[in-house]
C-alpha cells in the first residue's frame, strides 16, 4: 500500500511550470567521463597494438585459483572471465555469454554480480519488473544520453532491441535475485587526484602530470584499484566516490526535505530507507556519477520511459550543484546498516 500512495502522491503533485534550461555547456561532464579524441596517427606508422589482445599471460586474483587472460577476461574467447562464480546464482545464457555477435554478454559490462562499473550501472537487487522496463526503453528509443559521445548507452539501445522478450526476462529475474551489497566508498575532500578517462573511468595520473587539484563542484568517481577493475574486470574491487566538503549534509536536506520547493523528497518513492519500495528500485549506496547522469538525462529530455514521467518534476529544477549534493548524499547512504562515507 505504502508505494501506491507514494505514487499517488508524486503524480498528484503540478508539473513544475520552470523548467531549467540547459546549455550544452552546462553538462556534468564529471559524471560522463569522456575521454579526449586520441591524437591522429603518424603517417607510416605501424598500427597501434591492442594490449588486451597482445598480452597472453595469464593473470590471477587474489581469493582464487582461476586464471584468465586479457582476452578472456574481455570475453573475446568466449563469455568474460567469472572469477568468483560462488558469489552468485547460476548465469543464464544471454547473461554468462550472450549471443554475438549483437548480443553481448550481461556479465561483460555489469558483472556477474550486477554490480557493474562507474561508467555503466549497477543492476544487482533492482525489481525485474524495472529492469525489464529499461531494457524495453533502451529497445524502444526511450532512453538514451544527454552526452552523444557516450558510446556504451547506443550499444546498450542495440543490444536490447537484440534481445529475445525470454532473454529480457532471463537476465532481469537473474540480476534482481541478487542482494545489493556496499560497492562505492563516499570520501569527503576539498582536493582529488589529477584523473584522465580511461573508457568512461577516471584514473589518477601517474608520473610527473600526477598530483592534486580543487575538486570544485564535481564528484570524481574511481576505481580502488585501477588495474583490478580496468584490466581484471574483479568484480569484489569497488568504487571511491570524491566529493565536496559538506555536499553529503547538503543532499541529505534535499533528500529528505526537497529543498523548500526546489525537488521532492526520495523517501516518497524510494522508501525512507533508499533501498527501493515496491516496482521503485533502490538508490542508496549505488555509482554517483550513474545516478548523476540519469537525474540529468531525464531532467534535459534524454531518458523518456514509463517512469521517467513521474521523475520529470523532481528533476526539473535542479542546478549542477543539486546534481552533485543530492548524489554524493545518496551514495553514501548504508545498504546493510554500515555508512559508506569517511571524512
Amino acid at each position: 500500500m505504502r508505494r501506491f500512495v507514494a505514487l499517488a502522491v508524486l503524480m498528484a503533485l503540478p508539473l513544475v511550470g520552470t523548467v531549467v534550461v540547459r546549455a550544452a555547456a552546462d553538462i556534468p561532464a564529471w559524471a560522463y567521463a569522456i575521454a579526449p579524441p586520441p591524437p591522429p596517427p603518424t603517417p607510416g606508422a605501424p598500427p597501434p597494438v591492442n594490449p588486451a589482445v597482445a598480452d597472453t599471460s595469464l593473470k590471477s586474483l587474489p581469493g582464487t585459483t582461476k586464471q584468465f587472460t586479457r582476452a578472456q577476461i574481455g570475453g573475446r574467447e568466449g563469455g568474460p572471465a567469472d572469477w568468483f562464480p560462488e558469489d552468485h546464482p547460476t548465469m543464464p545464457p544471454v547473461v554468462a555469454m550472450g549471443r554475438m555477435p549483437v548480443t553481448t554478454a550481461c556479465s561483460l559490462c555489469h558483472y556477474p554480480n550486477g554490480k557493474g562499473r562507474q561508467e555503466n550501472s549497477s543492476v544487482s537487487g533492482l525489481p525485474a519488473s524495472y529492469i525489464l522496463q529499461q531494457l524495453n526503453d533502451f529497445r524502444n528509443d526511450l532512453r538514451k544520453s544527454a552526452e552523444p559521445r557516450k558510446a556504451n548507452t547506443a550499444r546498450m539501445a542495440q543490444i536490447a532491441k537484440s534481445m529475445t522478450p525470454e532473454e529480457m526476462k532471463q537476465s532481469a529475474d537473474y540480476f534482481a535475485a541478487i542482494k545489493w551489497t556496499p560497492w562505492v566508498r563516499v570520501v569527503e575532500t576539498n582536493t582529488v587526484p589529477k584523473m584522465k578517462s580511461n573508457g568512461g573511468i577516471w584514473v589518477p595520473l601517474e608520473g610527473a602530470e600526477a598530483g592534486k587539484e580543487p575538486i570544485g563542484v564535481r564528484i570524481i568517481e574511481t576505481p580502488e584499484n585501477p588495474e583490478y577493475m580496468e584490466i581484471l574486470r574483479n568484480p569484489r574491487s569497488g568504487i571511491i566516490a570524491y566529493v565536496p566538503t559538506g555536499s553529503v549534509k547538503k543532499g541529505e536536506a534535499l533528500v529528505k526535505t526537497g529543498g523548500n520547493g526546489r525537488t521532492i523528497e526520495c523517501g516518497a518513492c524510494h522508501g525512507a530507507d533508499l533501498l527501493g519500495m515496491g516496482p521503485v528500485p533502490g538508490i542508496a549506496g549505488r555509482s554517483a556519477s550513474m545516478l548523476a547522469r540519469q537525474l540529468y538525462d531525464m531532467q534535459v529530455g534524454a531518458r523518456n520511459g514509463e517512469w521517467t514521467q513521474l521523475m520529470k518534476p523532481v528533476v526539473a529544477k535542479l542546478t549542477n550543484e543539486d546534481l552533485v549534493n543530492i548524489v554524493a548524499y545518496v551514495a553514501s547512504r548504508p545498504v546493510n546498516g554500515t555508512a559508506n562515507s569517511t571524512k
